[in-house]
């Protein structure tokens, strides 16, 4: 078993990877510090994994709440659900909520962790590739609103993030390419030795190879452990993990969250970073090409949604967390492997890209 530690002082956690951890009884119990847990968990993780997780913890006092399945239902509506669950059985500060699933359930149960009775324990257990790479580690806990995506939310770190490779099989295909956006932007933005490990390993990649899967998550994971330990809460070297976010967010918000997935949109997102870097002659068109080409090798969109025109993009970039001062902040790659925050995007160069 793989352990990774998230250094930030007394609210620093361990994040396990390895395969059979959901079998794993002692880790779950390490981490909850009273008898009371509730799981949250969607209607698809549910059936697969649900019973597995309580069997696990038999010596505790549990209850569950189960979502449907989507990225539309990381909603306020359902913030409160889980709110009004955990006071109408009368859950106390001592309780542990145990988010199981993917981004979203890992997302707004962390968020109803921060917000529940001021604060209270939650451990990750992410069950998807996009979970595993990104959404579980660092603490950014959020719901979204029909104007902007995770723009209400909290940076609130869990207790530990248990990562259980065999979670990786049950995923269907287009989830897990879309996971492979967030593994690729690690390699673009900032490790040019794990891009071109990405681009050696594609074929064991999607063949769901157990070994290459343990060693790429813990790659990512241990990269942006390391982003978080130095910024906590995104006021600097952080915002670069925003990579193809910025244009990535507006399509998932102006087409309606899950019809795009998160993944998808980020993809899409990154080639128009790359273009918007070669424009403004600070990416080499060989590279824009590399990042095509991975990103295309996961059957990834290229290309912005047709009905999308510039006007859509800017009206939502506007409200994009990263900007300062009214200005648009863009995350641009200068070469695979390395990256900037850029905040003197010319309007043109912008409206071209698009």
């Amino acid at each position: 078993m793989s352990i990774l530690n998230l250094d930030l002082g007394l609210r620093s956690y361990p994040i396990y990877i390895d395969s059979g951890l959901l079998d794993n009884a002692a880790l779950f119990t390490t981490h909850i510090r009273a008898k009371r847990v509730c799981i949250v968990t969607n209607t698809v993780v549910a059936p697969l994994y649900l019973d597995k997780i309580k069997a696990q913890l038999s010596a505790f006092e549990l209850d569950e709440i189960i979502l449907p399945d989507g990225e539309a239902e990381k909603s306020l509506a359902n913030f409160e659900l889980i709110m009004s669950h955990l006071l109408a059985n009368e859950h106390g500060r001592d309780t542990t909520l145990i988010a199981l699933g993917g981004g979203v359930i890992g997302d707004i149960t962390g968020f109803a962790a921060a917000c529940y009775q001021r604060g209270i324990d939650f451990i990750q257990v992410p069950t998807t590739v996009l979970s595993q790479v990104d959404s579980s580690v660092g603490g950014k806990t959020a719901v979204n609103h029909p104007l902007g995506k995770n723009m209400i939310g909290a940076f609130y770190q869990p207790k530990a993030v248990i990562i259980d490779i065999n979670s990786l099989v049950t995923l269907p295909v287009r989830e897990f390419n879309a996971g492979m956006a967030e593994v690729i932007k690690y390699g673009i933005l900032g490790d040019y030795d794990f891009f071109v490990w990405l681009e050696n390993n594609i074929a064991l990649i999607k063949a769901g190879d157990k070994n290459t899967l343990t060693t790429m998550i813990e790659k990512c994971c241990q990269c942006k452990a390391d982003i978080v330990a130095n910024d906590e809460t995104e006021t600097g070297v952080r915002a670069l993990l925003n990579l193809g976010h910025t244009f990535g967010h507006a399509i998932e918000a102006e087409q309606g969250y899950g019809n795009w997935l998160h993944g998808e949109a980020v993809a899409t997102g990154m080639v128009l970073a790359a273009k918007l870097a070669v424009a403004m002659n600070l990416l080499e068109v060989s590279d824009l090409c590399r990042i095509e080409t991975l990103i295309k090798a996961f059957d990834l969109p290229l290309v912005a949604p047709k009905n999308m025109g510039f006007d859509d993009f800017i009206r939502h970039m506007r409200r994009d967390k990263k900007n300062i001062g009214g200005k648009l902040r863009f995350i641009v790659p200068t070469a695979i492997g390395k990256s900037e925050i850029r905040d003197d995007i010319i309007p043109e160069i912008l409206q071209q890209i698009l």
